[in-house]
Parts: C-alpha cells; sequence; structure tokens
C-alpha cells in the first residue's frame, strides 16, 4: 500500500463538519445562532398577528422550520421560520374557517412543497432574470427598512438615541474584533442601559407573551372530508408557490454571498418537509427568511447547517427557559440590527450613476418594476412574477427588432431572393409577411432561412400566410435553408395551422 493512502480515520475526519473540527467555525455558527434566534422572536410574534394567530404559533413554527429544514434542506446555513409573505396568504382561511383549516393548510402546502420539489420546479430559477434578481434584493432592503418605521413612530425620546447608539456599535464594533458578533454585543449592551438605568421604551415582551413550554404533536381539528379539502387546497397551494419562490430567490441570493452552490431540488422538497412537522406542531407555516438569514450569512459570518439548527434551538431555550430576560429586550436594539440588515442587503452598486448610464433602460425598467411591485404589495413572489413578465416582454421586444429580410432580384428579372435573418417567433413574425413585395415580384420567389432559426407556430403560419399570398398571384415560393429544429417544426406545421388557407 501506497504511504499516501488514506487512512480510515483520515476518511472519517474528512466526513466530520467544518464546525466539528474547528472551534473558530464553532464559536462563529452558535453565536451567529443565538443572535438569529434573538431577532427571531418579535418577528415570529409579529407575523403571528398578521396571520390572527396566537403569538406561540409563530414561535413554534420558527422553531420546528429552523431545527427541521437544518437537517433536510438544500441550502447551508439559510434560516427558515414563520414568515410575512406566508401570514399574507393564511390569515383570510383562519379568519373565515378558523385555526384547524390554517394548520391542516400547512400540511398540505408542505404536500405540495414536496411534489413540486420533486418534479423539478427549482429548475424554473434559471428563467429569472438578474435585473428581477437586484430589484427582489433591492425590494427585500427597502421592506426589511419599512418593518422598522412603526418601532420608531410615536415611542419615547428615549428610543432614538438607543437606536443611533445600536447602528454605532454595529459599524464600529467589527473594527475591534470580530470574536463576537455585532449583534449580539449591540443587543446586550443597549438591555443593560435600559434596565440599569430604569428606561422605559418598548420591549420584546410588548409584543406578545413567550410559550412557556414546547410544541405538542398531534392532527389539525378539521373535518377529515373532501368539503375540508377543497377548502384549503387553494390556500394550501397558494402557500407552496409563495413559500418556494420566496425560499430559492433566498438560497439563490445566498449562494451568490458566499460563493457556493447549493441543492435547490433539496431545498424544495426540504421546505415541504418542514412545513409538514410545523404543521402537525401546530405552527402557522413558513419558508426562508430572507432579514435574518442575512444575519446570519452576511452579518455574523455563518456557513454551515448548525447555525440554522441552533437558531430553532435557541429560540425555544429563549422563550421557555430566559422568557422574563428576553422579554426585556428594547426593540430599538433589534431596530438597529435589522437597519442594518436593510443597509447590507440593498445593491447599491446597482443604483451607482456609472452603472445606470451603462445599464440599458430595459434593465434598469424590469429592475424599478419588480421593486415597485413587492414595496406596493409588500409581496416578494408578485414582485418576482412581475419583473419576470416584465423582463420577458422587454426582451420578446427586444429580440423581435434584430428579425431582418433583405431582397435581392435576379440580374435576368427571373427570380427574387429574400434572406431572413434573425430569430423568428410570435414578436418577430408578427410584421414578417409585410416585408414582401406580392405585386412587384418575378413569378419565382426563393426565401432562404438559413440564417434564422423557426421557434413557434406563429412563425410558421407567418411563412404559410406569405406562400399563399404569392400562389394567389401565380407566383412560386421556395423555402431554403431551414435549419433541422426549424425544418422539423415547419413540416409538421405547415398548412395545418387555421387561417392561413
Amino acid at each position: 500500500m501506497s504511504s499516501a493512502a488514506v487512512t480510515p480515520a483520515a476518511r472519517l475526519r474528512g466526513l466530520k463538519p467544518d464546525w466539528l473540527s474547528d472551534p473558530k467555525v464553532w464559536r462563529t455558527e452558535v453565536l451567529a445562532g443565538l443572535v438569529v434566534a434573538l431577532a427571531l422572536i418579535p418577528e415570529a410574534i409579529s407575523f403571528s398577528i398578521i396571520a390572527g394567530v396566537d403569538p406561540a404559533l409563530g414561535l413554534f413554527a420558527s422553531f420546528t422550520m429552523a431545527v427541521t429544514i437544518a437537517i433536510v434542506g438544500g441550502r447551508r446555513a439559510m434560516i427558515s421560520a414563520a414568515t410575512g409573505a406566508v401570514a399574507l396568504v393564511i390569515a383570510p382561511l383562519n379568519r373565515e374557517h378558523g385555526l384547524g383549516h390554517l394548520i391542516a393548510a400547512v400540511i398540505l402546502a408542505g404536500v405540495f412543497q414536496v411534489i413540486l420539489g420533486a418534479v423539478g420546479v427549482a429548475k424554473l430559477m434559471r428563467f429569472i432574470p438578474r435585473s428581477v434578481m437586484v430589484g427582489f434584493v433591492n425590494s427585500l432592503a427597502i421592506l426589511v427598512f419599512m418593518a422598522q418605521v412603526p418601532e420608531m413612530r410615536d415611542v419615547p425620546w428615549a428610543v432614538y438615541p438607543l437606536i443611533i447608539g445600536g447602528l454605532a456599535l454595529l459599524v464600529f464594533f467589527p473594527k475591534i474584533t470580530s470574536v463576537v458578533p455585532a449583534p449580539l454585543v449591540s443587543i446586550v449592551i443597549l438591555t443593560v442601559i435600559t434596565l440599569a438605568a430604569g428606561i422605559a421604551v418598548p420591549t420584546v415582551g410588548d409584543k406578545g407573551a413567550l410559550p412557556s413550554s414546547l410544541p405538542v404533536p398531534g392532527l389539525p381539528e378539521v373535518p377529515f372530508t373532501l368539503d375540508t379539502l377543497t377548502t384549503i387546497a387553494p390556500y394550501a397551494f397558494a402557500m407552496a408557490l409563495v413559500g418556494l419562490m420566496e425560499s430559492l430567490m433566498t438560497a439563490k441570493l445566498v449562494d451568490d454571498i458566499t460563493d457556493t452552490r447549493s441543492n435547490k431540488t433539496r431545498e424544495s422538497v426540504g421546505q415541504g418537509i418542514a412545513n409538514i412537522v410545523t404543521g402537525f406542531f401546530g405552527g402557522m407555516g413558513g419558508c426562508a427568511m430572507i432579514g435574518q438569514t442575512m444575519i446570519n450569512v452576511k452579518v455574523s459570518g455563518a456557513r454551515t447547517r448548525l447555525s440554522t439548527f441552533l437558531a430553532g434551538a435557541f429560540l425555544m431555550v429563549l422563550c421557555i427557559v430566559f422568557g422574563p430576560v428576553v422579554s426585556e429586550i428594547p426593540m430599538a436594539a433589534l431596530v438597529a440590527v435589522m437597519i442594518m440588515v436593510s443597509f447590507a442587503t440593498f445593491d447599491w452598486h446597482s443604483i451607482a450613476p456609472k452603472t445606470l448610464q451603462r445599464m440599458p433602460a430595459g434593465e434598469i425598467g424590469v429592475m424599478v418594476v419588480t421593486v415597485v411591485a413587492v414595496v406596493a404589495t409588500h409581496n416578494l413572489a408578485i414582485g418576482v412574477v412581475v419583473g419576470s413578465v416584465t423582463a420577458m416582454v422587454v426582451f420578446a421586444k427586444r429580440v423581435a427588432h434584430l428579425a431582418e429580410v433583405t431582397r435581392r432580384v435576379d440580374p435576368n428579372g427571373t427570380s427574387v431572393l429574400y434572406t431572413v435573418t434573425g430569430e423568428l417567433f410570435f414578436a418577430s413574425s408578427n410584421d414578417l409577411v409585410g416585408r414582401f413585395e406580392y405585386a412587384t415580384d418575378p413569378d419565382k420567389v426563393i426565401v432562404d432561412l438559413s440564417a434564422a432559426h423557426i421557434w413557434d407556430a406563429s412563425s410558421v403560419a407567418a411563412l404559410d400566410a406569405i406562400e399563399i399570398r404569392y400562389k394567389q398571384r401565380g407566383k412560386s415560393v421556395d423555402i431554403i435553408g431551414l435549419n433541422n429544429p426549424s425544418a422539423d417544426l415547419h413540416s409538421k406545421l405547415t398548412g395545418e395551422l387555421a387561417g392561413t388557407h
């Protein structure tokens, strides 16, 4: 055996996660999980209020989602918990039919996500343009900041210096040391100041009561009938789509930040499993949380599943064991953290004058439309859909102009050659028919498509219409130069399309 052979012990060490073999990674992941857990508490309570359920259900969902996705998810260090997007989707169901139907919808949404993940819905991510992604990131940053505005309105004057102090700590403390995350230092220092000085400001406890025990698994209290299924299915499917879209976009964002790749199919299935588990434990469901993920990945420097798992575990420990202490954390401390997350998340390069001068107007328009749609609806999924559709229209319009037709008459005047170049599809082929001189052309017409490609039935229909117009004048048309895919499509559809005879 070669001396360079890998021993079983070395192979086993290679299989160990980084946080088991590197104390520095362990410390980073543990502290990042603690910071995220602290930030999750007021968020989960707020989203519970949006959904119209007890705050405990949002906290339970954040616990079970984070712990489960840490094991079955495809994107390391990403945080999944109760979210506003999911709360908005299921709130009407809870309001009209009650908590039992909401829990049943969460479980069914998880089943839908597993199925969608298994059939490859994650592959659709490749069709989301970069301009939509930039708009998604920027609108997220705006939403995160907007969510903090109510916490700075109609509050005691002491809140403002606390927020300023928190921001100062977040900016300058990392210059001293990065051993302890600046958000954790900021939260601890501001809490100590408010308690020691007896400053009366809004606290986490003002958001709602924290649970005092772990969630217990059980079945939703609904009649297991077809009527129940038809009632919850539309809400469950909407929740599944919104949750997957937000989760996959977040995973792609983390991929870019960490310069690593993640398994989007596994993430899609993992989100479904996490929601199924959450539903059976009585949680309100959820998906990836972009704000908390940015705290974990960008601010705290976490990179492994340990931070995600501990975020959920610490959440329950903080609520059950340290509930009275956590309740005293001033909201100003968490507001400062989220403002810093908002600032760090926004892609400032995308709005720099030099970038705007070089970027095509269509790309800028798509980014702006995405941001406006998200901010107007407070729904990231809607913004992505609107932005993607806008990008498709811009692309189609741009490509449509690339289809050119040149005409050259034979010196003898017996034939004419039309050379078509570019991509032929519904947008570019619509005006193709009007580019030929039917009345004055010679009896023999040659259409050369060797520099073109036929993409759809609209293009075949346009070519059929051209042939018909020439035949009506007793002239022949010869189409040449078709590449194999174009020839196959043309042979299948020519003469078979309505309105071409």
